[in-house]
């Protein structure tokens, strides 16, 4: 543990917990679309796109905290990374359910639910980890579990991709339905690469 000799705002931990936070309300937001009529549907993307505008006010205050500090709890440039990388969870989540709104979406396919369930996952170990960054401690086991998690989610795409193609035949719903699926698989990976991040600063930090 290296000694400090300033004092140094600690503020960011809780800020990148409300941030995490709001990642969970998202994805449990994309679970409830699942099989939503559309009425339904929209009135969830409502919530989907406040929950985004939640988010971006987390990490823009994380911006503005970062302006005025003068010694930060670790590297300036490690929190812009964490807090932008959180930030991207949920806009590629947020993208995906007004995708489904706008592209008027009524059936998912089922394996859908698959990769949703990993965001769900996914945003609740990152939800658990935020705190840990205080000490640093017991966080190996999160950014590992995360790794699997988007080699999960990676693998439901391809099948899902390989089903859609295999089975629908409109040109247009069979695109609308990929770029849904792409934009999951997105998410997925910016929350593996929120871990990535964590993991480089508990390496910085140890």
């Amino acid at each position: 543990m290296r000694l400090r000799l300033t004092p140094r705002e600690d503020s960011y931990f809780d800020l990148f917990t409300a941030q995490a936070q709001l990642l969970v309300t998202g994805a449990n937001l994309l679970a409830e679309m699942l099989g939503a009529d559309r009425a339904t549907a929209k009135a969830i993307a409502k919530q989907m796109d406040q929950a985004e505008h939640d988010a971006d006010a987390a990490a823009h205050e994380v911006m503005r905290r970062l302006n005025q500090t003068f010694v930060t709890p670790f590297d300036r440039d490690d929190i812009y990374a964490l807090a932008s990388r959180l930030d991207d969870c949920m806009d590629y989540m947020e993208e995906a359910a007004d995708l489904i709104v706008l592209y008027k979406i009524e059936l998912l396919p089922p394996r859908v639910a698959d990769v949703v369930q990993v965001l769900q996952r996914a945003a609740e170990l990152t939800a658990e980890a935020m705190p840990k960054l205080r000490t640093m401690g017991d966080l190996a086991d999160y950014w590992v579990e995360i790794n699997r998690l988007e080699n999960q989610a990676d693998k439901a795409r391809r099948k899902m991709l390989a089903q859609l193609f295999d089975e629908i035949e409109d040109a247009k719903l069979l695109m609308k339905l990929k770029e849904v699926v792409e934009t999951l698989e997105a998410a997925a990976d910016a929350f593996e690469r929120v871990a990535n991040t964590i993991e480089s600063i508990a390496v910085k930090e140890s």
